[in-house]
């Protein structure tokens, strides 16, 4: 059975630069680094992964992605916060590096999109709790994201139902229904 996503790996221009930023704005944890910059293990903050991000270094020369526009590839990555707190503290820092490029309420889930340093999207998100998603859990919903209402509403410090939560749960179900 499939938990959930482990990690991710990116061809970068410079994993160093890719490592600063993660660390920095993000407050990423340097695992393994390659000394002379060819690669980077990152590990999320409240993450039990080995690592949850690896860049490796493929030079300056590297063209911009076209992935969406010109080709297929990835759109995004997701990493997710446990608090709308956490939520609006994401998006002070990535505002105030200027790498916040949009916002959006999918309903289920209340998401901030943003940009690394080599155009690479990502987006920080809070899950909504489940048993609040109602009908939206099978809808594609896009609208303007009111992360002081949603504080308002939800709380500040109301925690999400994280995908280690939801596998820890969905596996007591089905080992229970066994018994």
């Amino acid at each position: 059975m499939i938990t959930g996503m482990n990690h991710a790996v990116l061809y970068v221009r410079d994993a160093r630069r890719q490592q600063a930023f993660y660390t920095d704005v993000l407050g990423f944890e340097t695992i393994v680094e390659d000394p002379n910059g060819a690669f980077v293990f990152l590990r999320a903050p409240a993450s039990s992964n080995h690592h949850d991000l690896a860049c490796f270094t493929i030079g300056a020369q590297a063209g911009a992605t076209t992935a969406g526009r010109e080709q297929v590839g990835l759109y995004h990555l997701a990493w997710e916060v446990s608090t709308l707190g956490d939520l609006a503290d994401h998006r002070q820092r990535l505002t105030e590096v200027g790498a916040l490029k949009g916002e959006s309420d999918h309903g289920v889930n209340k998401s901030l999109y943003a940009m690394d340093p080599d155009g690479i999207e990502f987006e920080v998100m809070w899950l909504t709790p489940p048993e609040l998603w109602g009908a939206e859990e099978t809808e594609a919903i896009v609208r303007p994201l009111d992360l002081e209402g949603d504080i308002e509403k939800y709380g500040r410090d109301r925690e999400s139902t994280t995908h280690v939560a939801r596998a820890q749960a969905f596996a007591a179900k089905n080992q229970g229904a066994q018994s």
